[in-house]
């Protein structure tokens, strides 16, 4: 599409901040919507917005103009102020009703692997549902679904780092959640995807006219263990294994359910753990192609400074 102005949602997050790079990089102008003012590296044509997802006339006037959206809000993690349903749902349904009243028609959307209707998990099923919500509006829309991610700044790769290292607890293990009474049975397998081949993806289907009414799922090029990707993690950090225990389902979802301060994980997130986050990567291959995928290794080390970008 010609370079033009794209309204980046949830653009200072994570994901957020490498698409805005991206944009940024290919000539795109971009306005940057977030719920809180961020300084921007200089030379970059962002134009930062602070505005509510609950606001529908300050979401209309950040869409007026633009050529493009890319929604990218969502949580992993609900707070008393925010579950699943206002940040997923909610916040979608607002964005598209923006977007039709700036006359703005070419949307993408960032979902997750594993969003299906009658998902275990209500982060899964509010992906669903916002999902469909784009999928039935009158957009030229793009849906891609990221596996786990990836990369600098993201909170788990950093939660692996500091695991690794032997600087967050469990201080002298790595944990997963396993099957079994004892944890150790049925490792479920996760394909991660570096967080610069996601923002990469979100560029090409914004230039790819093909990709419009199209779902694409979003995962690295190699498929592992829990167990394999936490050692790949000490690997690359300490240039030797560390040991790997598993934790019993049952016991995650009690000790989720209890509430213990510094726990870092939910409930949720232990229901999401039990089941493979794995994708047949052809399609994405096939309509971004040329596409190289960063192997795991890689985006692990350049979270950890190890090896320049």
């Amino acid at each position: 599409m010609e370079k033009r102005q794209v309204l980046v949602t949830g653009a200072t997050g994570f994901v957020g901040r490498h698409v805005v790079e991206t944009l940024c990089q290919h000539g795109y102008q971009v306005r940057s919507l977030a719920r809180r003012p961020q300084k921007w590296t200089a030379g970059w044509s962002v134009e930062p917005i602070v505005a509510d997802m609950r606001d529908g006339s300050a979401l209309t006037a950040a869409a007026e103009g633009c050529a493009a959206i890319i929604h990218l809000v969502g949580i992993i993690r609900p707070t008393p102020a925010q579950g699943f349903e206002q940040a997923h749902v909610t916040a979608t349904s607002n964005m598209l009703l923006a977007a039709a009243r700036a006359g703005v028609g070419r949307y993408l959307h960032m979902s997750a692997l594993g969003a299906k209707a009658g998902a275990k998990s209500e982060y899964h099923r509010s992906k669903w549902q916002a999902e469909q919500l784009v999928r039935t509006s009158a957009l030229r829309w793009t849906i891609l679904q990221p596996s786990l991610i990836l990369g600098p700044g993201g909170a788990f790769t950093n939660q692996l780092l500091a695991w690794s290292r032997g600087q967050a607890l469990p201080y002298f293990f790595m944990p997963y959640f396993g099957g079994g009474w004892w944890g150790q049975k049925a490792a479920t397998k996760v394909q991660p995807i570096y967080v610069g081949d996601v923002a990469e993806i979100f560029l090409r289907a914004l230039e790819t006219d093909s990709a419009c009414g199209q779902t694409y799922a979003l995962a690295g090029p190699k498929v592992m263990t829990w167990p394999e990707l936490l050692q790949l993690a000490a690997a690359v950090t300490r240039g030797r294994p560390k040991l790997v225990l598993g934790v019993p389902f049952w016991l995650g979802k009690l000790l989720a359910q209890l509430r213990l301060p510094g726990l870092p994980f939910t409930e949720n997130e232990v229901t999401m753990a039990g089941e493979d986050n794995i994708a047949d990567t052809t399609p994405l291959r096939t309509d971004f192609a040329p596409l190289t995928l960063t192997e795991p290794w890689r985006g692990l080390a350049l979270a950890a400074g190890q090896v320049a970008k």
